[in-house]
C-alpha cells in the first residue's frame, strides 16, 4: 500500500493549486472565446441551443417566450409515441442558433432580438393516470402564464408535443390570463368530436379526454370564443353515414378550410380567410404536424394521405404573422415512425417561423410605443 501511495504524494500540491486557481474576468473572457462556440451537432440538446432553465422551479428567471416540452401520449386514439416528440424536435433544431438564425423573409433573427426566449424543459407528466396528467399540465401552464417577463407583456408558451390533448391544458393556462380566445387550428382532423363518437361499453369520465375531443371540452369550459375559431388543412373521414360531425363542429362555432382548398384558394386565399375570421382577437395557434402529408411528415400518430407540403404550411404561417398570438403548440411528432428526422425537422422549422413572427411583431409593437411616446 505504501508503495502505491508515496509516488503520488509529490503530485498533490500541484492538483490542489490548480483546483484553487482564481480566475479573472479576462481569464473567463478568454475561456469563452475559446470554448463557448458549439457546432450544430454538439452540445446539450436544447431547442436551437437556447439557454435551458427548468422554469417551473425557477420562478425568478424571466422569459418572454418559453419553449416547453409536454411529453405525453396516453390520450391518443391510434399510434402512441409522441411522448418522445419534444426530444426529437429539439434534436432536429440543432442547426438553428444565434449565429445562424437570421430569417430572410421576416428580416429578423429571433434569437438575437429583444425577445428573451428560453428552453424551459419539460413538464413532468404522469404516463399512468390521465386525470393526474391533465391536472399536472394545467397547473404547469397556469404557473408559467403568471410569470413576469423582461418586456412587461404576458409570457407566450410554445409547446412541443406530445399528443394534441395537451392543448386543453394550455388553453386553461391562457384562459387564466386572457379569458376565452380564438383558436387557429392546423390539422387533418376536427378534434371537436363528442367523446361518445368513440364507441365503448365501458364509459368513464376520464375517457372523454382524448386528442380528438380536447377542443370539444375546451368549448364546454368556455375557454374558446364561440364563433371565431377555424380549422385549416382538414381531410378527415367522418363518423357514421352522414355529416353529423360537421354539424357538431358548426354548433361549437368553427369554420373549416380543407386541404383541397389549397388548390382553389391558394396560400393567399387561405391566409385572408383565417385573418378575416379571427379578426383582432387573441389567438391560440395549434399546429398538429399531421396537417402535412405523410410523405413529408410520416412520424405522427394519425397520418392521413393527401396533406399539405411543409412549404405550404410555412407560407400560411408567415401570412398570418400579424395575428395577436398568445399561445402556440406544435404537436403529434412521433419519432418512432419518422424517417431521417423529416417530421421533426418540419416541426422545428415551424417553431422557428412562429418565433420569427413573434419577434417581428414584438419589435413592431416597441416601435409603435416609442412613436407614441415621441408624439406626447
Amino acid at each position: 500500500m505504501k508503495f502505491l501511495l508515496f509516488p503520488l504524494l509529490p503530485l498533490l500540491p500541484l492538483v490542489l493549486s490548480r483546483a484553487g486557481k482564481v480566475y479573472t474576468e479576462e481569464d473567463i473572457s478568454n475561456l469563452r472565446q475559446k470554448w463557448a462556440f458549439e457546432h450544430p451537432f454538439g452540445g446539450i440538446s436544447t431547442f436551437a441551443h437556447l439557454p435551458h432553465v427548468h422554469c417551473l422551479t425557477s420562478p425568478h428567471e424571466e422569459f418572454d417566450v418559453a419553449i416547453l416540452g409536454a411529453p405525453f401520449d396516453t390520450a391518443v386514439t391510434y399510434r402512441p409515441g409522441a411522448r418522445f416528440g419534444p426530444r426529437a424536435i429539439r434534436a432536429a433544431s440543432a442547426r438553428q442558433s444565434e449565429s445562424r438564425g437570421f430569417n430572410v423573409r421576416a428580416g429578423i433573427n429571433p434569437y438575437l432580438s429583444d425577445v428573451k426566449i428560453l428552453d424551459c424543459g419539460d413538464i413532468p407528466i404522469s404516463p399512468f393516470d390521465n386525470e393526474l396528467a391533465l391536472r399536472q399540465m394545467t397547473e404547469a401552464y397556469r404557473e408559467l402564464m403568471s410569470r413576469s417577463t423582461p418586456s412587461g407583456h404576458r409570457p407566450i408558451i410554445i409547446t412541443l408535443g406530445g399528443d394534441h390533448s395537451t392543448a386543453l391544458a394550455a388553453l386553461r393556462g391562457v384562459n387564466s390570463v386572457y379569458g376565452p380566445v380564438s383558436v387557429v387550428h392546423f390539422d387533418a382532423h376536427l378534434d371537436t368530436w363528442y367523446p361518445t363518437k368513440y364507441p365503448s361499453s365501458w364509459p368513464t369520465l376520464q375517457s372523454t379526454f382524448t386528442h380528438g375531443s380536447m377542443f370539444y371540452l375546451a368549448y364546454n369550459e368556455s375557454l374558446i370564443l364561440p364563433t371565431s375559431n377555424i380549422h385549416a388543412g382538414l381531410r378527415t373521414r367522418l363518423s357514421g353515414a352522414d355529416m353529423s360531425d360537421y354539424a357538431d363542429d358548426d354548433a361549437q362555432g368553427w369554420a373549416r378550410i380543407s386541404t383541397d382548398d389549397m388548390d382553389d384558394m391558394g396560400v393567399a386565399g387561405i391566409v385572408e380567410r383565417i385573418v378575416e375570421h379571427v379578426g383582432g382577437n387573441k389567438v391560440y395557434l395549434s399546429i398538429d404536424i399531421d396537417v402535412l402529408d405523410p410523405g413529408t411528415a410520416p412520424g405522427t400518430g394519425t397520418p392521413e394521405a393527401g396533406g399539405w407540403t411543409t412549404r405550404e404550411l410555412i407560407r400560411i404561417i408567415r401570412g398570418i404573422e400579424g395575428l395577436d398570438v398568445v399561445g402556440v403548440d406544435v404537436v403529434e411528432v412521433a419519432p418512432a415512425y419518422d424517417w431521417a428526422e423529416s417530421t421533426a425537422l418540419a416541426a422545428s422549422q415551424v417553431v422557428f417561423e412562429v418565433l420569427s413572427s413573434l419577434a417581428k411583431r414584438a419589435g413592431a409593437a416597441v416601435k409603435v410605443e416609442a412613436q407614441a411616446r415621441d408624439e406626447l
